[in-house]
């Protein structure tokens, strides 16, 4: 198969966790930027990405790259990548962008211009002077950082956040993608208990559980790129044949989720249903004075509220006190919290052995890390 180089998009501070998937998908030739992982592929590896990556936003082709300081510049250099070996003749093609420290910084002039060389090179490749963009989407994208323009076509869709079994919502949910990546910065592996307990509509228990039984993430969903003339049909029916084979679909779990909200849990009940995770996910209403467990070893993994509304510090605060003394009673469990607070660590009572920066949309959080001892092999949780 041809070669293709790939840009898997990452929210800041995942783009390790992205780039570690992508290796162990087998792909070598990796390079880590901000909020991108760059890697070069066979093309099938468009279908393994979009099927398997539980951590990246979405997977673009990257089509060119150059130095442009000019529109003249722009306009010759995209005439000259081979879009009518990429793109249809029918095809929708609209043109996004983006600039940043760059002396090309009308992002829509840039855009039209990207837009017009494209319609000159299909026009040399089809013979044709118009082009009704009725038929399959090819989502083009020009991004300038400091005077490089990358030039890249959009393989994936809606976002790989969206894995299909999320149908409802309730208020600010956390984004699949970020979930997953809290799993992977644990040390929680399939034969450990895991508790969530502020579980709301379900996403980091559903995700611990994908991940337990190995199901990738991209299973049930579609993807832009399926329709595609350039990526044989064969290429996304192997990908999905090996998705199915891998995943691990009788492996038992112990997750377990709860919250002080009965309405929110009943969607993390219809999410759970969707994802076929019914048998390996229990929630419960409970509030988190109440939390405990019969078993010695485990994590618990939460996204408790940040009190980011006017009025609700206080409350918060009290919340996290009262999470430091219930969990200090699970002292042989390790720890995560994820929140926004900067004075989580005086609230709760207690120094985290590690904390890392992460972002949940466009606030900055601290995941606080807290280890508990090794289980020792005998124990069975």
């Amino acid at each position: 198969m041809r070669k293709v180089e790939l840009i898997a998009t990452a929210t800041f501070g995942l783009e390790a966790i992205v780039a570690r998937e992508v290796k162990a998908l087998g792909y070598e030739d990796v390079k880590v930027e901000n909020g991108r992982v760059t890697f070069s592929a066979d093309i099938s590896a468009i279908c393994r990405t979009n099927l398997w990556l539980r951590t990246a936003d979405r997977v673009l082709l990257k089509v060119g790259e150059f130095k442009a300081i000019t529109f003249d510049e722009l306009f010759e250099k995209t005439k000259a990548l081979p879009w009518g070996d990429i793109i249809p003749e029918n095809a929708e093609f609209p043109v996004t962008g983006k600039s940043i420290k760059s002396q090309l910084a009308s992002v829509p002039n840039c855009q039209g211009i990207v837009k017009k060389a494209i319609v000159e090179k299909m026009k040399q490749k089809y013979k044709n002077e118009w082009f009704n963009e009725n038929g399959d989407m090819y989502k083009i994208e020009v991004a300038f950082l400091k005077d490089i323009a990358t030039l890249t076509i959009d393989t994936t869709g809606a976002g790989l956040h969206k894995r299909g079994y999320r149908k409802l919502s309730n208020r600010a949910p956390m984004k699949e993608t970020l979930a997953a990546a809290m799993i992977q910065l644990s040390y929680w592996n399939p034969d450990r208990v895991l508790m969530d307990p502020f579980c709301g509509s379900g996403t980091i228990v559903i995700e611990a559980g994908l991940i337990g039984k190995n199901i990738a993430p991209g299973m049930n969903r579609n993807f832009v790129s399926e329709k595609w003339g350039i990526i044989p049909k064969s290429a996304w029916t192997e990908a999905r044949k090996e998705a199915h084979d891998l995943a691990n679909f009788d492996r038992k779990l112990r997750i377990f989720g709860s919250d002080i909200d009965g309405e929110v849990l009943s969607i993390a009940r219809y999410h759970i249903k969707e994802a076929f995770l019914e048998d390996d996910i229990f929630v419960q209403k409970l509030p988190i004075s109440e939390l405990s467990s019969r078993f010695e070893h485990g994590i618990t993994i939460a996204n408790p509220p940040y009190g980011e509304r006017i009025g609700e510090k206080e409350e918060i605060d009290r919340l996290y006190t009262e999470m430091g003394n219930v969990y200090n009673k699970l002292d042989s469990w390790s720890h995560y919290i994820f929140t926004a607070s900067k004075e989580f660590e005086k609230l709760f009572g207690k120094k985290a052995d590690r904390k890392r920066k992460l972002y949940n949309g466009r606030i900055e959080c601290t995941y606080y890390q807290y280890y508990g001892p090794r289980p020792a092999k005998q124990i069975k949780e």
